[in-house]
C-alpha cells in the first residue's frame, strides 16, 4: 500500500515563478552597483601553442582602460594540491592554468590575459591590443590518435595512471581504469551469439541560454564579494580560493538565478580573473562571456571511441559483456570515463563482464559534466548491440532487456550491489506503454527502444527554517535552483509541519548565510538538501512540542504531533496558532540541519521512439517520444516530467544534429546557436511521459534524483529507431542528414554487384 501525502506528490505553482515570468529575477549578468567596470578575456587563436611573450603595454594605456592581467599575476601555489570542482578533486594547477593559461595554450579559445575598462566595448578592443607572440604546436582532437605513440603531448610531465599505480610514462593517457566482474573469457565461451561493435560520438555542447557570469569586488578589508551564476557557490568560493591562495572564510558568494546549466555551470572559468582585476582597480568588475567564447572555452561533453562486445545464450540470457572506453578529457585529465565505465553495464545482470575506460587528453576545451556525465555515450554503444543481439536471436527487445534487467541484490561492475532499483519496473511500463502497444506503419518508419542508468549522488546539504508568527515558515538553503528544487525542497518540510507548500517560503542564500552545501548536480538537490529539509522541519516539530508542552505543563514527550497539530491529554493546538504564542514561550523557534546523506539509490530510465527517414534528404522526424523514469517519489510530478521531457530533447538533439565541428587545426566552426543545430520546438514532437514510482529505501520520502537518467537512453534508442527504418546500423553521433544519407548509399553499394 502507497504511503499518503498531504503535500507531496501534489502540483503548487512555484516560488519563484512570477519573478521568472515577469523578468523581476536578477539573474549574473543583471549585477549592477557604483563603480561596476567591465572586463573581457583574451583567447588564443591557435588549438596548441607555447607563450613565447604576451605585452599588454598597449592594452594599458589604452583610453578607459583601469587594468591588465595576464597569468603572472597569480600568486604562487603548490601546484600538486587538490581541489573540489564539485563532482571530483582535480590538481590546483590544472584549475589555475584553464582559468588562464601559463606557459602554453592547449585549445583554442584558451584564456591568455583579461582587461578590465569603463564599459564592455573599451574592454574588448583593448584586449585586441595585447599582443602575443605564439610558436604553434601539433594539435589532436580525438582519443584515438591522442593515444598513438609519438602523438603530439599536452603535458610534458602527464604521468599515465594504469590501473590505479602511477607510472613513468609520459603520454596524453591520464590513467587507464578497470572495472571487471566474473570470467570474462569463459562468459564467451558459454554464447551462442555475440555481438561486437566500434562506436564513435562527437563532442556536444550543454547549450544553456545564459552566458558564464561574474561579478567580483576585491574589497578594501581583504574580503571578496562575488556575484554569479554557478550551480555550486561553495565550489566557486573553495575553488577561487585556492587559485588566489587565500582563505575561504575571505570570500563570499552569492548565487544569482541561472538560466540553466546541465552540468556546465558547475566550473570556475571568471571568477579569479574578475576578483584580481578588482584588487588592481579598488573596483567592481563585471565579466559575462560572449557565446562564442562560451562554445569554445567552457565545458562540453566528451567525444569518445568506444567497442563493446557483448554474448548471450540462444535464451536470451546474457553471459558476458565486455566494453572498451577511450574519452576526451579536453585540454586537462578528467574525462567522464569513470561514470560511463559504472553505468555501461548497469542496466543487466550478467555474471561475467570487463570495462577498460581510458582518460585522454586532447586539445579541446576540458570537458564538463552534462546531466549523467559519460553515460549516454556508453549508453548508445551498449543499448544499439544489445538491439542487435536481440534481432539476431529473434526475441522482442524489451523481452531482452526484462530477461537481463538488473534487480535488487544485482552487483554492478564496479562493486556495488544494488539496493531496492526500479528497472523491471520502468521496462514492464515500456511494455506496456500505449505506445509500445501501438501500431508503427508507413515505410522508412522505425521503432527504437533503450534504457539507461545513473547512480546519483548525496553530498552535504544544509537548510534552516525559521518560524514566523503568523505561521508561515521561510527556509533558507544554499542550492542553486535549475528545475524547481525551490519547490521540491519546501515541499518536503511542507509534509512534515503539516503546513501547504505556500507556507513554506524558500531562498537560495549566499556563502556567509548558510552551512556548506554541495553542487546543484549528480541528480542530489531534491534528494540532499530535501533531506536537510526534512531534517530541518523534524528539528521544528521537536522545539515545538516543547512550547506545546510548556502551555499545557506536561512534558515535551507527552506531546503527540501529526499533520501540523499538536495534542496531549485532551489538549490541542494547530501549528499556526502555536506558532503566534512562540514569543511567550521562549523566542524564536529554527530549525537546522546539516546533512551528508548516502543511499542516493540511482534512477533507471526507458525511451521508446518512433522516427520515419526521407530515404532522398536522410532527415530524421522524430513522430512519437515516450519517457518512462523511476524517479522513487515524485515530489511535484509536473517538475519530473519537466526534467524527463527537458532531458530527453537534449538527447534528440545529441542523436541527431548536435556537434563540435572541428577544423584539422582545432578550430570550431560552429561556435553559434546559428550553427550549433539544437532541436527547437518544430524538431520534436510533444514528449510523453510515464512516472515510475519505485521507493527508494535510502531517503525519508523515498527519493530518487530525477534530473540525469533521462538523458542516458534517447540517443540508443534514435540509432535503433533508425536502424530498423533503413536496415543499416548506425554508430556514430551525430546521425544528422549527411551521414544517414552516406549509410544508405553505403548500404545500397554494398548490395550492387561488384
Amino acid at each position: 500500500m502507497s504511503t499518503q501525502y498531504s503535500v507531496i506528490g501534489t502540483r503548487p505553482i512555484r516560488h519563484d515563478g512570477a519573478d521568472k515570468v515577469t523578468g523581476r529575477a536578477l539573474y549574473g549578468a543583471d549585477v549592477q552597483m557604483a563603480g561596476l567596470l567591465h572586463g573581457f578575456i583574451l583567447r588564443s587563436p591557435h588549438a596548441h601553442a607555447r607563450i613565447l611573450s604576451i605585452d599588454t603595454s598597449k592594452a594599458a594605456a589604452f583610453p578607459g582602460v583601469k587594468a591588465v592581467i595576464t597569468t603572472h599575476d597569480f600568486p604562487a601555489v603548490d601546484g600538486n594540491k587538490m581541489v573540489d570542482l564539485g563532482e571530483g578533486d582535480t590538481p590546483l594547477s590544472y584549475a589555475r592554468g584553464n582559468v588562464l593559461a601559463g606557459d602554453k595554450v592547449l585549445y583554442r579559445g584558451h584564456a591568455v590575459a583579461a582587461v578590465a575598462a569603463v564599459n564592455a566595448h573599451v574592454a574588448e578592443e583593448a584586449a585586441g591590443l595585447i599582443e602575443v607572440v605564439y610558436e604553434v604546436l601539433p594539435c589532436v582532437l580525438h582519443a584515438v590518435d591522442a593515444m598513438r605513440s609519438g602523438a603530439p603531448l599536452l603535458h610534458e610531465d602527464l604521468r599515465t595512471t594504469e590501473l590505479g599505480e602511477a607510472t613513468t610514462t609520459i603520454s596524453n593517457i591520464a590513467q587507464h581504469i578497470r572495472q571487471s566482474k566474473g570470467d570474462i573469457e569463459a562468459g564467451f565461451a558459454l554464447a551462442d551469439v555475440i555481438v561486437e561493435r566500434e562506436f564513435h560520438t562527437s563532442t556536444v555542447h550543454q547549450g544553456y541560454i545564459e552566458p558564464h557570469n561574474a561579478t567580483a569586488l576585491w574589497n578594501n578589508d581583504g574580503r571578496i564579494s562575488i556575484w554569479c551564476s554557478t550551480q555550486g557557490s561553495f565550489v566557486v568560493r573553495d575553488c577561487t580560493a585556492a587559485i588566489l591562495d587565500i582563505p575561504v572564510s575571505q570570500i563570499k558568494v552569492t548565487p544569482m538565478e541561472i538560466g540553466g546549466g546541465f552540468g556546465g555551470k558547475i566550473p570556475v572559468y571568471l571568477e579569479p580573473v574578475a576578483a584580481l582585476l578588482s584588487k588592481k582597480t579598488g573596483r567592481p568588475v563585471k565579466i559575462v562571456m560572449p557565446r562564442q567564447a562560451v562554445f569554445e572555452a567552457t565545458g562540453p561533453t566528451p567525444g569518445s571511441y568506444m567497442k563493446v562486445k557483448v554474448g548471450a545464450k540462444k535464451d536470451g540470457s546474457i553471459v558476458a559483456a565486455q566494453a572498451y572506453l577511450a574519452f576526451e578529457a579536453g585540454a586537462y585529465p578528467g574525462a567522464m570515463v569513470v561514470p560511463a565505465s559504472m553505468t555501461v553495464f548497469a542496466a543487466y545482470d550478467i555474471a561475467n563482464a570487463l570495462v577498460d575506460g581510458y582518460d585522454v587528453v586532447v586539445n579541446k576545451p576540458s570537458t564538463a559534466a552534462y546531466r549523467a556525465p559519460g553515460a549516454p555515450n556508453a549508453a548508445f554503444a551498449m543499448e544499439s548491440v544489445v538491439d542487435e543481439l536481440a534481432l539476431k536471436l529473434g526475441i522482442d527487445p524489451l523481452d531482452l532487456r526484462l530477461r537481463n534487467a538488473a534487480k535488487e541484490g544485482t552487483r554492478r561492475v564496479d562493486g556495488p550491489r544494488f539496493p531496492r532499483i526500479g528497472c523491471v519496473e520502468v521496462l514492464e511500463a515500456m511494455k506496456n506503454s500505449p505506445h509500445y502497444q501501438s501500431p508503427l506503419g508507413g515505410p522508412n518508419r522505425g521503432r527504437g527502444v533503450a534504457i539507461g542508468f545513473w547512480f546519483n549522488i548525496g553530498l552535504p546539504s544544509s537548510c534552516t527554517l525559521n518560524v514566523c508568527a503568523d505561521g508561515n515558515v521561510n527556509l533558507i538553503e544554499g542550492s542553486t535552483d535549475i528545475g524547481g528544487s525551490r519547490a521540491s525542497i519546501a515541499m518536503q518540510a511542507a509534509e512534515v509541519l503539516g503546513l501547504a507548500a505556500e507556507e513554506i517560503h524558500p531562498t537560495v542564500v549566499d556563502t556567509d548565510s548558510i552551512g556548506y552545501t554541495g553542487v546543484t548536480g549528480g541528480s542530489r538537490t531534491t534528494f540532499a538538501t530535501g533531506w536537510a529539509a526534512y531534517e530541518a522541519a523534524q528539528d521544528v516539530v521537536r522545539q515545538m512540542k516543547e512550547r506545546a508542552a510548556k502551555l499545557w505543563d506536561v512534558k515535551p514527550e507527552a506531546v503527540e504531533a501529526s499533520g501540523g497539530v499538536y495534542k496531549s491529554n485532551g489538549n490541542s493546538i494547530g501549528f499556526k496558532e502555536l506558532a503566534g504564542r512562540i514569543a511567550e514561550t521562549g523566542g524564536p523557534v529554527v530549525g537546522r540541519a546539516a546533512v551528508n546523506p548516502r543511499g542516493a539509490g540511482g534512477s533507471f530510465a526507458g525511451s521508446i521512439v518512433d522516427v520515419e527517414i526521407d530515404p532522398e534528404t536522410g532527415k530524421t522526424t522524430i513522430l512519437r517520444f515516450t519517457c518512462v523514469q523511476d524517479v522513487g517519489r515524485a515530489i511535484h510530478p509536473a517538475y519530473v516530467e519537466g526534467q524527463m521531457q527537458g532531458g530527453s530533447v537534449q538527447g534528440i538533439g545529441w542523436a541527431l544534429n548536435e556537434e563540435y565541428f572541428m577544423s584539422p587545426d582545432g578550430r570550431m566552426m560552429n561556435s553559434s546557436f546559428l550553427d550549433y543545430r539544437m532541436p527547437t520546438a518544430l524538431d520534436v514532437p510533444m514528449i510523453e511521459t510515464i512516472i515510475v514510482e519505485v521507493p527508494n529505501p535510502g531517503h525519508p520520502f523515498g527519493v530518487r534524483g530525477v534530473g540525469e537518467a533521462n538523458i542516458v537512453p534517447p540517443q540508443a534508442a534514435i540509432a535503433n529507431a533508425m536502424s530498423h527504418a533503413t536496415g543499416t546500423r548506425f554508430t556514430r553521433l551525430p546521425m544528422s542528414p549527411p551521414a544517414v544519407m552516406e549509410a544508405i548509399w553505403c548500404q545500397g553499394s554494398s548490395s550492387q554487384p561488384s
